[in-house]
């Protein structure tokens, strides 16, 4: 009965975010390394059960999952560390089975997104948690079911994305108190993340923040004309909006 009401509208309820909630209750509250093992253990078998609910709809649940396996990436116990290792790339491997073993879109968007916030939360990117990611590309290396297909790839481009976000972050506190030289950082970010249009974004609101900061308000403007542009083209191409063909390639010519 249960499991029929958390399946409906493809696991998108009210009941299905309780029961979630209670799985990361477990992962938000201290836990010893071999309590964790289960409660890593519980989140496979629910992962494996429940696709939908983190690779359909709202991206709520797949983000949140994401920001709690990736803490315990950079936990001080290295079996701990392992088994999150684990976890994330066994849940990787699920959206991209999901998918129909075309792409690791979703997990890899809120990934990078996680990351950005663990940043600021928990100041990821120390050696432990740079083991936790070559341990996921030895996952990704060693599958053998995965061997000819492009998930392999995907993985290894998600850990060095991962990595040029951290090396990028800790390039920005060194020169933070050099406006030029922090928004130079931040723009070559979001070039990065030129095919990911909610990630560049992002990168482009902290430059525009930056800029009206500093009383450089032509720059933040540019900075929010781009982001227009990247939202115009996301609608237009998903037929959502019928612009006018003059205001969208004058908002181009004006990010160009």
């Amino acid at each position: 009965i249960f499991q029929r009401q958390l399946q409906q509208s493809d696991c998108q309820n009210a009941l299905m975010k309780k029961v979630f909630d209670t799985h990361m209750l477990f992962l938000q509250i201290n836990q010893s390394a071999a309590a964790l093992k289960h409660v890593f253990a519980a989140l496979r078998l629910f992962v494996g059960k429940f696709p939908s609910a983190f690779f359909q709809g709202q991206a709520d649940l797949c983000g949140s999952l994401c920001y709690e396996i990736l803490k315990c990436c950079n936990h001080r116990s290295r079996s701990t560390q392992t088994e999150a290792s684990a976890l994330l790339y066994f849940f990787m491997r699920k959206n991209f089975e999901f998918n129909k073993q075309k792409s690791i879109v979703r997990s890899h968007l809120q990934l990078i997104k996680a990351v950005s916030q663990l940043i600021a939360d928990a100041g990821i990117g120390g050696s432990r948690f740079q083991h936790s990611l070559a341990i996921i590309n030895n996952f990704a290396n060693g599958d053998k079911q995965m061997k000819n297909v492009n998930f392999p790839a995907e993985v290894k481009d998600l850990t060095k994305r991962i990595r040029t976000v951290l090396m990028a972050t800790a390039q920005m506190k060194e020169h933070e108190k050099d406006p030029e030289m922090l928004v130079d950082l931040q723009y070559s970010l979001a070039n990065s993340y030129a095919s990911t249009p909610e990630l560049r974004r992002t990168w482009l609101e902290s430059m525009a923040k930056i800029h009206a900061r500093n009383g450089d308000l032509s720059e933040a403007a540019m900075c929010y004309i781009h982001i227009a542009a990247l939202i115009a083209e996301y609608l237009k191409r998903k037929g959502k909006i019928n612009i006018f063909k003059t205001s969208y390639v004058s908002i181009n010519i004006m990010v160009e």
